[in-house]
């Protein structure tokens, strides 16, 4: 167990020659085994389950038992656990000075015959799109007793996580990464023709001009200081990806990766008033995002709140709010996250101001999500809903195939729906949900309470309808248009033959709405795709 005080981390005069160094420190890790498969291998899932939950000694346990991967043992304890150990065995002597001279080591050994280092900064194995990468950031609290200072730069957090899985990582023409931060985001837009990472701080731009080195994308990408999107003022991309301080609260910034210094919400709110303007025609933008819930006196609608903030014209949005939380639990979520405990003096202090600023504001409940955005011609569409179930698989899917069902709905008519063919989404299933009796109606047997048809792929949406939707949907063929198939409903007695034209004006938003959920597909995008895979 190491006993070591806890290092100093880098100055910013320091971090200045680590994207340089970044390729070589990377080759040699990568040499060693340190990457995710092999820390899987080191650690085992008890190893990695303790290293989530933030319990050093129980990961050196899993190393001391490496005897036969010592190189891999060591960079581990010293990057992942924060230990002390001699890695000049492992990484050389030249490279382990250039290290210290980067503030990437700390020589916390006598210069003699036991010199030891203790990693200064946080070098951890990712996979992003299938590919096994190195991020550098500061070193969090997660493996040491520390406050992390007001400069703090991020690794990869459980944010950047969910934003890696909502955005596409397809090749496009250009790639803006917005406050990239560690630079975790802009790995995932590698295929790119190029990439800009932007972000305020200029410490975060070292760290994710380091990370991009390390990839190979150095010659693709650039990195740029400055506030928001000023640094890229009067360019368009093709996609925009943005992980913002989103945090809702007091206007002041505490901590650089999550405070904007603006009001509640103002984070979120720039960033939706801004982001269109910033797009190629059809370019996306995929966002993390917070929203205050407002209680004006006529209940908290999130969703107009929020919509009000993007543009009449050009748009086609799609926000989920996958989480809401009073404002109690979010402040306590957010003291710990900057390691302040709640009980403390400080804690209680500054737990009572946030709090006084929310009640001013009627704030009675704060909500994340996620944000797809599409610039298109026409007048803005704006979807906003409520995700809480579980995603089923990678969102970035789901956001994908949404835009496309999105683009076909845009501009058909009532006669378009009726006349297009379509086809059920493979595994859509219809559920009956029948109750037993209550004490105020206890006869036996069981009464029909409910009938959906539910996703069981993707996000697991799910639409109440009735026996005459299901008999429909059960006769729809991809070989003929709906009216055709309705019409011949009704010649078989399916449907009435007098009243056909009110159900079919009936029937529209239905599909629309099924459409739009992925659980009824037109088959001209199932034709399209069938083409693309030929």
């Amino acid at each position: 167990m190491s006993t070591d005080p806890i290092v100093t981390p880098p100055s910013d005069e320091e971090l200045a020659g680590l994207p340089a160094l970044a390729p070589r420190l990377a080759d040699a890790l990568r040499g060693l085994g340190y990457g995710v498969s092999g820390l899987r291998q080191l650690l085992d899932d008890d190893g990695l389950a303790a290293l989530d939950r933030g319990e050093p000694e129980a990961v050196v346990c899993k190393i001391d038992l490496a005897l036969d991967r010592p190189g891999l043992a060591a960079v581990v304890s010293a990057f992942i656990v924060g230990d002390a150990v001699d890695l000049v065995p492992w990484l050389g002597e030249e490279l382990v000075a250039d290290c210290i001279r980067c503030g990437v080591l700390r020589n916390v050994g006598d210069a003699g015959q036991h010199p030891r280092h203790a990693a200064a900064i946080d070098a951890r194995p990712v996979e992003v799109d299938g590919v096994e990468r190195l991020v550098f950031s500061d070193r969090d609290a997660s493996m040491t007793d520390h406050v992390p200072g007001p400069d703090h730069v991020l690794g990869v957090g459980r944010a950047s996580r969910s934003l890696l899985d909502i955005t596409p990582m397809d090749p496009v023409g250009s790639a803006l990464d917005l406050g990239a931060g560690c630079g975790v985001q802009a790995l995932g837009q590698h295929g790119a023709g190029s990439i800009t990472a932007t972000d305020v701080h200029p410490r975060a731009c070292l760290f994710a001009e380091a990370t991009l080195a390390a990839a190979g994308l150095a010659d693709s990408s650039e990195v740029l200081v400055g506030s928001w999107f000023q640094p890229v003022a009067g360019r368009r991309f093709d996609r925009i990806v943005a992980n913002p301080p989103f945090v809702v609260g007091v206007p002041e910034v505490g901590h650089v990766y999550r405070d904007s210094g603006l009001d509640l919400d103002g984070a979120t709110e720039l960033m939706l008033r801004e982001v269109p303007d910033h797009l190629e025609p059809d370019g996306t933008a995929h966002l993390l995002g917070a929203w205050a819930h407002v209680d004006s006196g006529d209940g908290a609608d999130w969703a107009s709140r929020v919509a009000s903030w993007l543009p009449k014209e050009g748009v086609e949005a799609w926000i989920i709010q996958r989480d809401v939380v009073d404002p109690a639990a979010y402040v306590g979520t957010w003291l710990r996250d900057e390691s302040i405990d709640p009980r403390s003096a400080g804690g209680r202090a500054k737990t009572r101001r946030w709090l006084d600023h929310f009640a001013a504001n009627d704030v009675v409940g704060i909500g994340f999500g996620y944000i797809t955005l599409q610039r298109v011609d026409g007048p803005s569409s704006i979807t906003c809903e409520d995700m809480p179930q579980p995603l089923g698989g990678p969102f970035r899917d789901e956001a994908a195939e949404w835009l496309l069902r999105t683009a076909w709905l845009r501009d058909r008519n009532a006669g378009d729906i009726l006349d297009a063919r379509y086809r059920v989404r493979p595994g859509v299933a219809v559920e009956r949900v029948e109750l037993a009796g209550t004490e105020a109606d206890p006869e036996q047997g069981f009464s029909p309470a409910a009938l959906r048809i539910t996703r069981t792929d993707g996000p697991r949406w799910s639409h109440d309808t009735d026996d005459a939707v299901v008999r429909i949907l059960s006769a729809i063929t991809p070989d003929a248009p709906l009216a055709t198939v309705l019409d011949v409903m009704a010649m078989l007695g399916a449907l009435p033959e007098d009243g056909l034209d009110d159900v079919k004006e009936a029937l529209v938003p239905v599909v629309v709405d099924l459409v739009r959920h992925g659980l009824l597909l037109p088959a001209e995008l199932l034709d399209d795709a069938d083409a693309h895979d030929e």
